[in-house]
């Protein structure tokens, strides 16, 4: 076929996410249409989750109620998508599927698989004081002396031992003292 598959993007019902792709996934398989309809993808994202002073690290969909599909539109690949159950219809005018560009793609991450990861907010500034509130030097305060961004990391200067001493803590395990 001389037409490339693109991307569309798939409304479903909320919640119904994962059974629309695992269902696509076994028509195209039963049908052998793996030409039409070549990946199915839920975007997510790695977040961090506090929950009775635990933290985790969960998988959270990006796009709730949306699913990706990388297809050619035909008569039986659309028809196959629109009528999968818990599909309410492509996103585009009057539900006609139109793809992503490649800008889209790309800042999505969607071809390379990469997981987007959830930035942490750092609320703390160089010279306010602050609590460490979790992790092995719980307990201690001290001033920010610099802060790292891109590893959202903060060092504070702490007394320890009689003697100003920096640490460098996740952002996560800091809040500024009251």
């Amino acid at each position: 076929m001389a037409e490339e598959a693109k991307w569309y993007v798939v409304h479903t019902y909320s919640g119904y996410e994962n059974m629309v792709k695992e269902n696509i996934e076994k028509v195209v398989e039963n049908r052998k249409l793996q030409d039409l309809i070549c990946d199915v993808k839920i975007p997510t994202e790695l977040c961090v989750e506090e929950k009775d002073d635990k933290k985790k690290e969960v998988e959270r969909k990006l796009f709730p109620s949306y699913v990706l599909v990388k297809m050619i539109v035909t008569n039986d690949s659309w028809y196959i998508v629109r009528n999968t159950r818990g599909v309410t219809g492509f996103v585009g005018p009057a539900s006609k599927p139109v793809p992503l560009s490649e800008k889209e793609v790309a800042a999505l991450g969607i071809e390379t698989g990469e997981i987007k990861t959830a930035e942490v907010k750092i609320n703390v500034a160089v010279g306010d004081m602050v609590n460490v509130v979790s992790g092995m030097f719980e307990g201690y305060s001290g001033e920010v002396s610099s802060i790292d961004e891109e590893n959202a990391q903060v060092e504070i200067i702490v007394s320890m031992l009689g003697r100003p001493t920096p640490l460098k803590i996740p952002a996560s395990d800091v809040k500024a003292a009251e």
